[in-house]
């Protein structure tokens, strides 16, 4: 994860300075977790701790409801984007990075050398 990246997802932010950031009353903001829109992180004395990724999130939830939509077409959002990351995700899991696979290449290119190198007349043979 890049720095910026991991900054953004460190959940700090206490219940208070999120009801300042976003407008919203604390009863709006654990309404949204109620509803499985945002799982906020929890501190040791089991308070809620929010990222500035999570109020982001609230931030387009706020949006999406003032533009009409309701809860459960919003969670329906949120759903699909999650199943399209896993889905990204699983696809670039099986994939080798760039460097793996030009290791893999000159592994291999080797390897046909040094087969080749057995046979001093392998261009005599048909390939």
């Amino acid at each position: 994860m890049k720095e910026k990246e991991l900054r953004r997802s460190l959940s700090v932010l206490p219940i208070g300075t999120v009801m300042k950031l976003t407008g919203l009353s604390a009863r709006q903001i654990r309404y949204y977790e109620q509803k499985n829109l945002l799982a906020p992180k929890r501190s040791k004395g089991n308070r809620r701790l929010y990222s500035l990724n999570d109020v982001d999130r609230i931030l387009d939830i706020k949006d999406y409801l003032n533009a009409g939509l309701k809860i459960a077409e919003i969670k329906h959002i949120y759903d699909k984007k999650r199943k399209q990351a896993a889905k990204q995700n699983h696809r670039m899991s099986g994939q080798i990075s760039d460097n793996e696979a030009r290791q893999l290449l000159k592994n291999e290119l080797l390897n046909i050398g040094h087969l080749q190198s057995d046979f001093p007349d392998h261009h005599n043979y048909p390939v």
